[in-house]
Parts: C-alpha cells; sequence; structure tokens
C-alpha cells in the first residue's frame, strides 16, 4: 500500500503537528478577543488538541472538521469528557458542509496548503461571518531551494505546489480578504515546554511503512529547518 505522509499522521494520531504545536496556537489565540459567544471552526482537526483547548479555555462554541475518519475518531475520545461538547464533523475544506457567514474564527494550522489552495481560501471567505478573521499557519516558499529540494518536499508532503508569502497575500487577497497581516514563524523547540512536546494518539498494529514516512518527515524537518519558511496570516472580512 502507498501510505501518503497524511496517513502517517492519522496513524500516530500526531496532535499539534504544525509549526509551534500547541505554544504557538495560545500565542495566536491570546491576542484575540474570545468570548462565550463566538463561534470557532478548527479546519483539519487532527485528533483534535487544539479544538479540546480552545473549548476548556473559551467555553465557546467549537466546530472541529476533517476528511480524515481514524483522525476524527482519535478527536471523538479526546472529547469525550468536555463541557460544552465539540460538533465533529467530517468534510473536506475545499468544499465546507456550512451555510454562508457562520463562523467568527476559523483555524487552520499547517491545513490549507495540502488542498486545492484557491478553492479552500474561497471557501473559507464563505463561511466567515462579517468581521471575522481567518488564522492560518502555513508553509512558504524562500528563494534559498533549489529545484530538486523544492521536488522533494512537494511529492513528499502531497502538495501541488510550495507558494511564496506573496502568493499567499495575492490568493487572500483575491478571496475577498480585506486586512491580511502576515508575520514570520521560526520553528523552536523546548524540551521542557510541554505545548512544543508532540502529541501521540497511537493507532495499532502500525506498518512499518509508516514509521519510515515518520522518520523522513523528521529527517526533512531537521534537514530544512533553516530554509522552509512559516508564515503566520490573519485575515479578516
Amino acid at each position: 500500500m502507498n501510505y501518503t505522509y497524511l496517513d502517517c499522521l492519522a496513524s500516530f494520531g500526531v496532535g499539534g503537528a504544525h509549526p509551534g504545536g500547541l505554544q504557538l496556537t495560545k500565542s495566536i489565540l491570546s491576542r484575540e478577543y474570545i468570548d462565550q459567544e463566538k463561534s470557532i471552526l478548527d479546519v483539519g482537526c487532527g485528533t483534535g488538541q487544539t479544538s479540546a483547548y480552545i473549548a476548556e479555555k473559551y467555553r465557546c462554541s467549537v466546530t472541529s472538521l476533517d476528511s480524515n475518519n481514524t483522525m476524527l475518531e482519535k478527536a471523538k475520545q479526546r472529547f469525550l469528557s468536555l463541557h460544552p461538547p465539540i460538533n465533529v464533523m467530517y468534510g473536506s475544506v475545499e468544499n465546507l458542509p456550512f451555510i454562508d457567514g457562520l463562523f467568527d474564527f476559523i483555524l487552520s494550522e499547517s491545513v490549507t496548503s495540502f488542498t486545492d489552495v484557491s478553492l479552500t481560501i474561497q471557501e473559507f471567505k464563505r463561511v466567515l461571518k462579517p468581521n471575522g478573521v481567518l488564522l492560518a499557519i502555513e508553509m512558504v516558499l524562500e528563494n534559498s531551494f533549489s529545484e530538486e529540494e523544492l521536488k522533494t518536499i512537494v511529492e513528499f508532503y502531497g502538495i501541488s505546489q510550495l507558494l511564496t508569502e506573496s502568493e499567499w497575500l495575492n490568493l487572500f487577497q483575491k478571496a475577498g480578504f480585506k486586512q491580511i497581516k502576515v508575520e514570520k514563524f521560526k520553528q523552536q523547540f523546548d524540551e521542557n515546554n510541554i505545548d512544543t512536546v508532540t502529541d501521540f494518539s497511537l493507532s495499532e498494529n502500525i506498518d512499518d511503512k509508516l514509521l519510515e514516512i515518520f522518520e523522513k518527515h523528521e529527517h526533512l524537518t531537521t534537514t530544512y529547518k533553516d530554509k522552509l519558511g512559516f508564515c503566520i496570516f490573519r485575515c479578516c472580512v
């Protein structure tokens, strides 16, 4: 069987797989005004680490969406003790199963790059309320990459393209987002901070091929840690 990087994440049940992990998520959300009246969509929620934090911290309405059933089952297990409950949904970010103007915030943590980016960003805009905010953490192409290195990353992660910062901005503007702020982020790891430690929810009988994919991801992360860029985009409707 030809497994993908996303299959690997699902089998290992990786929570906080995005750069910066839960620590960065907490920092980003702390800058926003979020109360119990707000509604938040966590797209590509994975095992639900971020959704669980939001529900416990802010006591607001949280919807967790993913297109991987293994991830969703693990998220549901994580959410069992939470009150208020989190609304868990299966769906594609390229065709969100929601009416227009439903959410105050959308959180996309290293998700959009794995989709048809243009379609996804348009969907984000559609389901946000007036003055709603998209918070996205995404990979960004920097000039330091050779063609061979770029090909390696694109093929391994199964993404159609790696966008520059200006290309991301272009797509956000084209979709109708009016206020866009960009912050560059450099991955740092503090082994003494629990929020930067990878969270796992392991499946039974994990195939050795999936372990090989995980090891290659670790290798690529280390190899390109000074070259692969990440940005935090804050886009307001």
